[in-house]
């Protein structure tokens, strides 16, 4: 356990030295910026959206009491949406289409010998595979989480119109009612760490894949579950810290 942490953090000091040609690092930071960022977008929209009509009606049926203000319900997904579900469920989806893709990546490198191709040639190879993703991950899924905080309380008004459950003058009552932007601030403290996570683990995977096709496979697989599980471990203590 250990001995895998001290490659981990080699791999990252590695990953982060000064670049021997910035211009060709830039590149391809905006490279990975355009594949993680637009390339999830898609994904991302359509998962906001039913997140957040899910969880307004299911707040809805739960407070189906002539003593409680509907208006609650709104105030009530708002924050649910802004807390959890936009930037923790964005995060485990993207381990899986993002993770999953720069661990194969790499791991394909690693087993047709290109990794080794690029050390021979004199380049840093974790810094110029690995660190443009890492940070582009860490910009990307933030703004991700962003558009899917709006979404997701989009979708909660849809809703609305569309069930009955709740009217939707009540639901925009509640969604502006006490907002702290605390609450945003927590949300993009996740989405940075989730994005680190996800790029750092996946890409550790499958920089040190040995084999064939089937063990880039397993190392693809080993990333997209090591990310997930940190993720939510993640998310407990930042929430906890935070709030």
């Amino acid at each position: 356990m250990f001995y895998s942490l001290g490659k981990y953090i080699l791999l990252l000091r590695l990953s982060f030295r000064k670049p021997e040609k910035f211009s060709v690092y830039w590149a391809e930071v905006m490279r990975e910026m355009v594949s993680i960022g637009v390339g999830s977008l898609g994904i991302i929209a359509i998962i906001s959206v039913f997140i957040g009509a899910a969880t307004t009606i299911q707040v809805a049926f739960q407070l189906s009491s002539p003593l409680v203000s509907m208006s609650i319900a709104g105030k009530i997904a708002r924050d649910s949406t802004i807390l959890e579900f936009s930037p923790t469920i964005s995060a485990l989806v993207l381990a899986g289409r993002v993770g999953s893709s720069i661990a194969s990546q790499i791991g394909t490198m690693r087993v047709t010998e290109q990794i080794d191709a690029l050390e021979i040639m004199g380049v840093n190879a974790p810094g110029y595979l690995i660190s443009p993703k890492i940070i582009a991950s860490m910009t990307m899924i933030p703004l991700l989480v962003i558009i899917s905080i709006t979404l997701g309380i989009t979708g909660g008004y849809i809703a609305c119109l569309v069930s009955g459950d709740i009217t939707p003058d009540d639901y925009l009552i509640g969604v502006r009612d006490g907002f702290d932007g605390l609450t945003i601030q927590v949300a993009l403290v996740k989405a940075v760490v989730f994005g680190f996570i996800i790029a750092s683990i996946c890409a550790y995977q499958g920089f040190y894949t040995s084999g064939g096709a089937l063990e880039v496979g397993q190392s693809s697989t080993r990333g997209v579950v090591y990310s997930c599980v940190m993720i939510l471990f993640a998310d407990l203590v930042i929430t906890r810290i935070m709030l």
